[in-house]
């Protein structure tokens, strides 16, 4: 009887993982402690966990032609992770004897030419250029099924007729999109019923959030995508670490999209070492000072408190512990540049940086000269000083999360303007979607668009709070890139219409581009946070 393919996928896959686990064994003894010494190494470690995670994801699809799409990216992923595993086991001299065996598994070896052959990815591509429905809909209840398709119909109707004239024009985000998205309640999502939001538990608040940001996502990521995500930081930040004061305070205002929110955490030469800041807090009679600069603060034109990152300790020694979190009130404004003065003399001036994708919302250059916070506004207050970093952080994951289904979001609609394309394209006197090359790729860009999806909606409904911030980090990574892929194969499917600015995926393309970069770059994700827990539990 011939084994199962999905079965055999699953086994093979995890006999991978566990060796895996054994290379990050090997690379932790290697570099006795020392992670910076085998970045190379270290990030090629983290990638194929992605890959493999992403498969494994993946794979719980088992029915119909999502099994299908889900077999073919665990072959391909999987051929990926295994070849990254070898080359570091050769760097570092660990026993490839499993490895070998992996790669010549006869049972794997007959999944890969069944499920990622020529002939299954041309089956493949023409089932999914044919089909009409969904093909997959990850598990979802029905509190976060209700959720997204309001948001699905608000992102028809309202963002999409809009996102091309806000992305050509570099507009800022108008009313027309802010207000609808108050009235639903998008900005409470992640907010306690409690504290005036409508998130129940945390892994429905998680997987709601998760799916609402994809369907506004492929409407514009810029333009309604991203919206939430400051919103879900800042809320989970004071959730983490704020007063109860705080929490009543600026919770239900949060909630309401009053005052909308930026996240202000980069700095010129710093990037995304957090830990390194240096943007400085001073202490004086009932608060304290900032000066110093921030850059890449999307929002902060628009909105109306920022939550700002600063140092409360003096001195590089400190690193993250002399850290604080503010949140740091201003009018809002809609032009690219904006400058004010507080009575006592503070000043707090700002300016968009142009941007070649990812319009809409503006990230800005800040500097703060003098410019007063209150001791209120220290989250946390007195016991939130030098809690900044672990606050942070705690924001950080749930935008992770977010990031990897805006990411989801981005994919689909490049997917979706890509198939329509090649329906109605013909080339050489028949459909472009009818040739074996258009439809391989169409395949490939469908798997991948899966497993992202599954392995992003897997973690926003996980438990397990100590490994939520690496398995954010995983999905992040994964996503974010595998959105670039997708957007690149779909322009190169649109052939010279796609480099048009006036086509929807040269827009996608573009912004696609910043996912492997905020909200963590993609080495700063694979190297100090994914690799490193790696190494230290293999340690």
């Amino acid at each position: 009887m011939t084994p199962d393919p999905g079965h055999e996928a699953d086994r093979w896959l995890a006999a991978l993982a566990v060796e895996a686990d054994a290379v990050a064994a090997s690379l932790a003894h290697a570099c006795g402690g020392r992670a910076d010494d085998v970045q190379i190494e270290a990030f090629d470690l983290a990638w194929a966990v992605a890959e493999l995670r992403a498969a494994t994801a993946g794979l719980t699809a088992r029915h119909g032609l999502a099994h299908d799409l889900a077999l073919l990216f665990a072959v391909e992923a999987g051929q990926s992770a295994l070849a990254r595993l070898e080359g570091i086991a050769r760097a570092i001299d660990h026993a490839p004897d499993v490895l070998t065996a992996l790669r010549g598994d006869p049972d794997w070896n007959r999944v890969q030419r069944e499920a990622a052959g020529p002939r299954a990815l041309k089956r493949i591509g023409a089932a999914v250029i044919a089909a009409t429905d969904e093909i997959d809909e990850p598990p979802l209840d029905d509190v976060t099924r209700i959720a997204r398709d309001t948001f699905a119909r608000f992102a028809q109707h309202t963002v999409a007729p809009l996102a091309a004239g806000i992305h050509r024009d570099d507009l800022t985000v108008p009313e027309a999109i802010l207000a609808p998205m108050r009235d639903l309640g998008a900005f409470g999502l992640s907010i306690p019923e409690r504290y005036g939001g409508v998130a129940g538990d945390e892994a429905t608040a998680a997987t709601t959030m998760v799916a609402v940001t994809e369907v506004l996502s492929e409407a514009s990521l810029a333009a309604a995508g991203s919206l939430i995500t400051r919103p879900e930081i800042l809320s989970r930040a004071l959730l983490a670490g704020g007063t109860e004061a705080q929490k009543r305070h600026w919770l239900p205002r949060i909630a309401r999209g009053a005052p909308l929110c930026a996240i202000a955490i980069t700095e010129p030469d710093y990037g995304s070492d957090a830990a390194a800041l240096q943007l400085r807090a001073t202490k004086v009679e009932g608060g304290w000072t900032l000066d110093g600069a921030k850059t890449w603060c999307t929002f902060a034109g628009k909105a109306e408190v920022l939550m700002v990152v600063a140092r409360t300790t003096p001195g590089s020694a400190a690193g993250h512990r002399g850290l604080s979190l503010m949140m740091v009130e201003k009018p809002s404004d809609d032009g690219h540049a904006f400058a004010h003065e507080q009575p006592g003399g503070g000043r707090l001036a700002g300016r968009a940086i142009p941007t070649i994708g990812y319009r809409g919302m503006h990230s800005f250059d800040l500097s703060f000269d003098g410019w007063f916070v209150p001791d209120a506004c220290v989250i946390g207050e007195e016991g939130g000083v030098g809690r900044g970093f672990y606050l942070t952080m705690a924001g950080m994951t749930g935008g992770r999360m977010q990031t990897a289904g805006r990411a989801s979001g981005v994919m689909r609609a490049a997917l979706r303007a890509a198939i329509g394309h090649a329906r109605d394209r013909r080339v050489f006197g028949a459909p472009l979607a009818s040739w074996p090359l258009t439809q391989a790729k169409v395949a490939r860009l469908a798997a991948r668009a899966l497993a992202c999806r599954r392995l992003a909606f897997a973690v926003a409904a996980g438990t397990d709070d100590a490994a939520r911030p690496v398995d954010a980090s995983l999905a992040k990574l994964i996503a974010c890139r595998s959105a670039e892929l997708v957007t690149r194969e779909a322009v190169q499917i649109h052939g010279g219409m796609g480099y048009a600015e006036e086509s929807a995926v040269s827009r996608l393309f573009v912004d696609a581009r910043v996912l492997s970069i905020f909200e963590g770059a993609e080495e700063t994700l694979a190297l100090k946070v994914i690799a490193r827990a790696l190494l230290d539990r293999a340690r």
